[in-house]
């Protein structure tokens, strides 16, 4: 797994904050996800909206990834659960590849746990992001 620093935004922290609030009563494999999920959180670089580089992955950001081991291209948005949508490309941040997108940059490669093994993304572009975009909240 990777383990350099990633970047968060100090309103996107606050959402998913509140958002591991709420799941103390999921199964036991979801909650190994969101543990997973608020280690990155610790670990975390804090920055205001405004000031996060427009190449890091933020909540609602587009982006397009390739799969390293298919050299499948495809692009994706991450979301919040109630948007996900997997046929839209719509990941949501607590599924294990959300977990693994947020904070991360164009050119990043991330890595995460599997079942079979460890998968693998390349982030090509960011297509959109919202505080590159001025679509934020202060």
């Amino acid at each position: 797994m990777n383990k350099r620093k990633i970047h968060v935004t100090d309103y996107d922290m606050q959402r998913l904050r509140k958002l591991l609030e709420g799941t103390q009563y999921w199964n036991q494999k979801d909650r190994e996800y969101l543990a997973h999920l608020e280690e990155e959180l610790d670990k975390a670089v804090v920055v205001p909206s405004r000031k996060v580089p427009s190449d890091v992955v933020t909540m609602n950001t587009h982006m397009r990834v390739k799969d390293l081991d298919s050299e499948k291209e495809m692009s994706i948005q991450l979301v919040f659960p109630s948007e996900a949508d997997f046929e839209r490309g719509k990941i949501s941040i607590l599924a294990p590849i959300g977990t693994a997108l947020i904070g991360y940059r164009t050119g990043d490669t991330v890595e995460w746990s599997v079942p079979s093994g460890v998968r693998r993304l390349y982030i090509e572009a960011i297509t959109y992001q919202p505080e590159a975009a001025g679509d934020f909240h202060l």
